[in-house]
């Protein structure tokens, strides 16, 4: 506890609260937040990282749970940023974790996408059976799981892989109302399509997305491919 203890001191030395009231205008939901810039929190979880490499995997996930039992946002994002570095050991046991943490401390669209679009997303790529388990949660109740369905294949669809099942999860979304879980997939579907162009376009052709979602994906496209879906 002396490295979470440490942690809270270097957040709170850094707290600037004219930065701290402009963050609450990110959010539509409540969130706590202490108000740490991103060069200092980087410099915090720099520091609290030299820490962890010499801690056991299992010390590692007690200072985890316990940043997120602080339930501030900078606490919830350095477990998103320092988890992970440890990438290369994320499996089955991980994505449990990871997914329980999602049910327990995901309440904000930031501490979804640290959980989901890099631990949920490290463990699919080592190892790709486990897509089939966040299938599932597109009939979550909890919209931050539904999100999260869509968001853990975020780096897949960065590198072109698992198109299937990014469009499978997409339509299975389709009619979700939830403007956050609209964002989500629209986000994943642009990271799709600097890798599937004609895919991603022909795919938003065929649906009948929310209009949201469609300008999501379409950050990226060419301007005829815009065109296409009807935007300039």
């Amino acid at each position: 506890m002396k490295l979470v203890e440490s942690i809270r001191r270097e957040l709170g030395d850094h707290a600037d609260e004219e930065y701290r009231a402009g963050c609450f205008r990110f959010f539509k939901e409540e969130v706590h937040v202490i108000g740490v810039r991103s060069a200092d929190l980087k410099a915090i979880e720099r520091s609290a990282l030299g820490e962890l490499k010499k801690l056991s995997r299992d010390e590692r996930y007690v200072v985890f749970e316990e940043l997120w039992r602080g339930g501030t946002l900078e606490e919830g994002a350095m477990v998103g940023h320092l988890a992970r570095k440890f990438k290369r050991e994320f499996g089955k046991t991980e994505f449990k974790i990871f997914e329980r943490w999602t049910d327990q401390y995901v309440h904000n669209w930031s501490h979804c996408d640290a959980v989901s679009g890099w631990l949920i997303a490290g463990c699919i790529e080592n190892d790709p059976a486990l897509r089939d388990s966040v299938l599932k949660w597109v009939k979550s109740k909890n919209r931050w799981k539904r999100r999260a369905s869509v968001v853990g294949f975020l780096q897949e669809a960065k590198s072109g892989r698992s198109f299937d099942y990014i469009t499978e999860i997409a339509t299975k979304l389709e009619k979700d109302v939830d403007d956050m879980v609209q964002k989500g997939v629209g986000w994943v579907l642009k990271e799709a399509y600097p890798k599937r162009p004609e895919e991603v376009l022909e795919f938003l052709r065929l649906r009948a997305f929310p209009r949201l979602v469609v300008r999501y994906a379409a950050e990226k496209m060419t301007k005829a491919d815009r065109a296409e879906l009807g935007l300039r």
